[in-house]
């Protein structure tokens, strides 16, 4: 039976000890095998390739109801790390096969994430850094934004080596930008320190 995602319901004793879901810290890597797969049911990840030189690659996030795994990627040096605590689902690849209701789910979660690399490799072939935060920030806010009373507030809190990482630059040069950003009107941060943007 498929596991339902709600990342707003209770998790079950039945879900969390019967050995259906699979708990990983916040900045916890993600066991990657190629006999199966991983559904996130809840939180968010961070799906990165490591270069040669060490540094992390961003390659877009996974959040409740994206499969991601080595098996869906041809990508050397795949890594996936936890944005927030997440709760996993494992699937076999025999799953995947045999059932047209999984398949169908991961062929739309998939899509989706080819939309969202598609999004920032054209972040990346912007020239100007100010700009590529820009839009960064904008595909974020479409990904991983929820509406409060404040503006668009992005559900994960993210370091500004993480968004220095995703474009290409410093950690001074987006903590620079932000502060801009922060005195142009339109970025702010909450209590939990989670980004607050504004809707338009």
């Amino acid at each position: 039976m498929l596991l339902a995602y709600n990342p707003t319901q209770p998790l079950s004793l039945e879900d969390t000890e019967g050995g259906r879901l699979h708990f990983y810290e916040r900045g916890e890597n993600i066991p990657l095998v190629t006999e199966g797969v991983w559904q996130v049911y809840r939180g968010v990840a961070q799906l990165s390739q490591l270069s040669p030189q060490g540094e992390e690659i961003l390659l877009g996030w996974a959040q409740p109801g994206t499969f991601f795994g080595s098996w869906l990627t041809c990508v050397d040096s795949y890594q996936v790390k936890g944005l927030s605590d997440l709760y996993l689902k494992w699937y076999p690849i025999a799953d995947l096969s045999n059932s047209p209701e999984l398949s169908q789910m991961a062929f739309t979660q998939l899509a989706r994430r080819m939309r969202q690399t598609e999004a920032l490799l054209a972040i990346s072939g912007l020239k100007r850094v100010e700009d590529r935060l820009q839009q960064l920030l904008c595909l974020l806010k479409q990904e991983l934004g929820e509406t409060t009373d404040e503006g668009i507030r992005i559900r994960v809190r993210l370091t500004h080596q993480n968004l220095a990482g995703a474009i290409g630059t410093t950690r001074v040069t987006v903590t620079r930008l932000i502060g801009e950003f922060q005195r142009q009107g339109w970025l702010s941060f909450d209590g939990d320190r989670h980004m607050i943007l504004d809707p338009l």
